[in-house]
């Protein structure tokens, strides 16, 4: 196989890139108190925008919050605590820049994969591998 015709297949197996920052457009975070407890309605909704798996996502917001928290049986992440829908916000977009978007080209078309026990954030639109500075 020549140059060219590598060149050409790697050009063929490129996902496109299309749109641009807007493609990330996360709801805002519905939480409400229930006694002790702030309930994200909307957390299945967060984690399947950000297509990431919900347990996850929990296990950030609970380092991130400092507290501990659940997935009930309806879907909903259950923080103990009361917290704001702005602080759960601030800790979505902590973890939006920690595991979704590619450090190298902005872009939130990225996988997070284990590789020697390191979770590393691959990136499907400029091939770029870093690792994520958290555990998955």
């Amino acid at each position: 196989m020549d140059y060219d015709d590598m060149l050409d297949r790697a050009v063929s197996e490129t996902p496109e890139v299309t749109g641009g920052d807007d493609r990330l457009d996360l709801p805002d975070p519905a939480v409400r108190e229930e006694g002790s407890v702030t309930v994200v309605e909307n957390f299945q909704a967060l984690a399947g925008r950000l297509d990431r798996a919900p347990a996850h996502l929990l296990q950030f917001l609970q380092r991130e919050l400092g507290t501990s928290g659940h997935i009930d049986e309806s879907g909903r992440g259950r923080l103990t605590g009361s917290f704001g829908a702005d602080r759960i916000g601030a800790a979505v977009d902590a973890y939006v820049e920690t595991f979704v978007r590619c450090p190298e080209c902005g872009l939130p078309d990225t996988r997070l994969e284990t590789a020697n026990g390191v979770t590393v954030l691959r990136c499907e639109a400029c091939g770029a591998r870093s690792a994520t500075g958290g555990s998955e």
